[in-house]
């Protein structure tokens, strides 16, 4: 697996270097010492997992996650221990507390292996608008056909399904999702969103190059910038 180092430090990247060669699976591919290289190497490199230090000078780890429009897998590694439920907010695989010991790291990395091993298969069970799903939450479930669902919105480590009236939460992240879902219907507009294409009534340009969705149902979804440039070779001749 392709794998970027962030951290400001460059001996503590350099001592995580060092122990993930004893990792075959792992390949670094690249490393940043702040949020702004990163968002350019994690462009460039498409890399399937970050190894995060949370506290750099500038944007902190946190931040520059909230800034992807899709994120890789993530490992956070930091000295503090206080913000390990803030990481797993941000549906981190693991967090890792310096000095990083070889075992706890190579489990890290299994999580990774296991979670991309899941997304591969997910994969290979593509759901098109044709298809029905089951969604339950709580004590209500409902058997969805997917052409019904026009948007699907992260929070947290859940994300939000909006179907007629209701709007369920499952316990599924975005970018699980996003490879489950036919792309040619379900587009991915955001960091935070999936909607559905066939609910689109009509597109505006928007700020900086962006474009705002208008959906049959009268809600408005605004499209990150890359992904914008996406949209528009997706839809056009």
């Amino acid at each position: 697996m392709k794998a970027l180092i962030i951290d400001d430090s460059r001996l503590a990247r350099q001592e995580l270097k060092h122990l993930l060669k004893s990792i075959p699976s792992v390949e670094v591919v690249g490393e940043a010492p702040d949020a702004e290289a990163a968002k350019q190497q994690i462009e460039a490199l498409q890399p399937e997992v970050l190894f995060l230090d949370i506290q750099m000078p500038g944007k902190d780890g946190f931040a520059l996650l909230e800034e992807l429009d899709a994120a890789p897998e993530v490992i956070f590694t930091t000295a503090y221990d206080q913000y390990a439920m803030k990481a797993f907010s941000f549906n981190a695989l693991d967090y890792l507390q310096k000095p990083i010991a070889l075992p706890r790291l190579q489990q890290a990395v299994e999580k990774v292996q296991a979670r991309l091993s899941q997304h591969e298969a997910a994969q290979r069970k593509v759901l098109g608008e044709q298809h029905q799903v089951f969604v339950k939450e709580g004590d209500h479930a409902w058997f969805v056909p997917l052409h019904s669902i026009r948007l699907f919105e992260i929070e947290g480590s859940y994300t939000r399904i909006y179907f007629e009236d209701h709007s369920p939460m499952i316990h599924r992240t975005l970018n699980y999702m996003e490879t489950r879902l036919d792309p040619e219907v379900f587009f991915r507009a955001n960091r935070q969103q999936i909607v559905n294409l066939k609910w689109v009534t009509q597109v505006d340009p928007w700020f900086s190059g962006t474009l705002k969705l208008h959906l049959r149902n009268g809600e408005e979804v605004e499209v990150s910038r890359r992904h914008s440039l996406r949209f528009r070779e997706l839809m056009s001749f």
